[in-house]
Parts: structure tokens; sequence; C-alpha cells
């Protein structure tokens, strides 16, 4: 289930009323009559089903709520009603299926936006896998894929192209490449620090590494990989199953990649660098594609779902 809060105009209240009452799916409606004071109107409180809530937030948003009040959203994580119980049931589709395309669009905003933490947790991220790359340490790969911020510009992209905002795809490749760029360059630093105190040492990265050498030699598991860990991701944002995510991010190599090829070329190896450098591009082509085609699969699933519905 999901709580709306609407802060409306007083000249608006009873459409949205309307609105919420002949929605199927919608329950606990409260109105309080001019309690809101910035916007000034009415509050308008209400509970719905998950499968309703992207057809209930559009049609608010016909009524121009967003920009004449307020629209807040909240997931519940219990509720014990029986009302809410038939809410769900009455709702068209299941609620794990359902995508928010508002809620969507607005996190992927929120984590394909270029800021310094990105920058820190991508950068970190990275120089942590420079020391799993040296040391041919699997473990600490691992860690530096969990760190690692850039799922967040990789669903932006796709939900950009999904929903043909050509905004959100600017910032997120703007975020995605920068974030690259900044982290690798950094990361050479950080190889010439290290070695400059025998930490790093050019003979360790030119060693047979068997627990790391995956990471400069791609493959066609290293796409296959990265399309299955782009639908896992996806549906893991759309069902509200962030946790999810974690799982994704370890298993794909994008990370430690950029890391062996700043390495790498602090180092002059050069083959080594472009290896990674390819390993790199193959994931993030096979993340975004995957995200893509996950996105308007689940948009034609539920259109063609709503629609045999309707039709009954």
């Amino acid at each position: 289930m999901l709580h709306l809060r609407l802060i409306t105009p007083s000249g608006t209240t009873d459409d949205v009323v309307r609105l919420i009452e002949k929605t199927v799916g919608t329950t606990h409606l409260v109105v309080l009559p001019g309690a809101a004071r910035n916007p000034a109107g009415d509050v308008v409180l209400c509970d719905v089903a998950r499968e309703a809530g992207d057809e209930l937030i559009g049609a608010l948003r016909e009524l121009g709520l967003d920009r004449t009040g307020s629209i807040a959203v909240e997931n519940i994580d219990l509720s014990l009603s029986k009302r809410a119980d038939k809410a769900e049931e009455e709702a068209p589709g299941e609620g794990a299926d359902a995508v928010l395309w508002e809620q969507l669009t607005e996190a992927t905003h929120e984590e394909s936006t270029l800021s310094v933490t990105y920058v820190a947790f991508i950068t970190l991220a990275t120089m942590i896998a420079a020391c799993g790359v040296v040391l041919d340490n699997a473990i600490l790969i691992v860690g530096a894929m969990a760190v690692g911020p850039e799922f967040g510009p990789l669903a932006g992209i796709c939900t950009s192209v999904v929903q043909r905002h050509p905004r959100l795809a600017l910032r997120s490749l703007i975020a995605l490449l920068v974030g690259f760029a900044v982290a690798m360059l950094i990361t050479v630093g950080f190889t010439y620090f290290m070695d400059g105190i025998n930490l790093f040492t050019k003979v360790r990265l030119e060693a047979e590494r068997p627990n790391t050498n995956f990471i400069y030699r791609p493959d066609a598991f290293s796409f296959v990989v990265a399309v299955l860990a782009g639908i896992a991701g996806t549906l893991s944002l759309t069902s509200a199953k962030s946790g999810l995510l974690v799982g994704v991010a370890i298993s794909v190599t994008t990370v430690p990649a950029a890391a062996n090829a700043a390495v790498a070329f602090a180092y002059t190896e050069y083959k080594q660098a472009w290896g990674s450098t390819e390993q790199l591009l193959l994931n993030l082509m096979g993340i975004v594609l995957a995200g893509t085609v996950t996105l308007l699969t689940q948009k034609w699933l539920w259109a063609s779902q709503r629609r045999n519905i309707s039709a009954r």
C-alpha cells in the first residue's frame, strides 16, 4: 500500500476527492479543510494499492496538483485494516508488478546527480579496487563493487530513454562520465603514491593474478552477466526491493575495470589498460541495454494487463 498526502487549493478539493473515490484500490480517505498553510489549502490523505498508484498520481497531475499544491507519496510497511486488504484485492494486477513511474524518475534523478558525495564514493571504490588489483585480492574487489554508486546513473539513462526525459539522460550521462574520469585520474595519482612508498609494484600488476585477471580479459560471459545484472537491478528499483541492488553491484565488473585501467596506465601497461577499458564499456552497455528493455517490457505488460481488465 501507498500513503498519499495531498495539499489541494480549496477550489479543487472536491475534484480531487471525487477522483480518489472513483479510483479502484483506494481507502482511508481523510479531508482536513483549511489545514494547509504553505501553500494554503486543504489537506487530503488517503491510502492506495500500489498497483493503482501510478494511475491515481497521473490523474492528480492532470488536475495540476503538482503545480498548485503538493503530492507526497510514502510506502506503508504495515497496514492492519480490512479496508486496506479489500482495496488491494479490488485493484487490478499485482503490486509487485506495478511500476510507479514518477517515483522511479525521482529516485533515479537523485541517484544520478553529479555531486561531491557521488564522486567521493566512486573514487573511494576505485581506489579500493586498485588495492585489490595489485594484491590480487578478490575480497577487496567485491568490496569496491558494493561501494560503487554507478548503477544510479545507469538506471537514470534507462529511465530517461523509456520516459523520454532528455534532461535526466544528460544528467545521468554527465554523472557517469565525469565520475569515472575523476575516479580514474585520482587512482592514477594514488598508484604513483603507493608505488613511491613501495606498496604497489609493477611486478605485482604483471603477475598472473588468478583471482582478478578476469578484469582485463573481457569475454562473452562479461556481457551475459552485465545483462542479467541490469535486469535484476531494474526490477529491484521498480519493485521497491532496493536491498537487492547490493547483490547486483557485486556481480558486475565496472569499478574494478576502471581501477585496473588506471593502475595499468600508471605503469604503462597499455594492453591491460585497454582490456580493462573494454571490460568497463562492455558491462556499461550490457546494463543499459538490459535495463531499458526491462522497463519497456514492464510498461508494455502492465498496459496490456490494464487493457485486458478494462475490456472485461
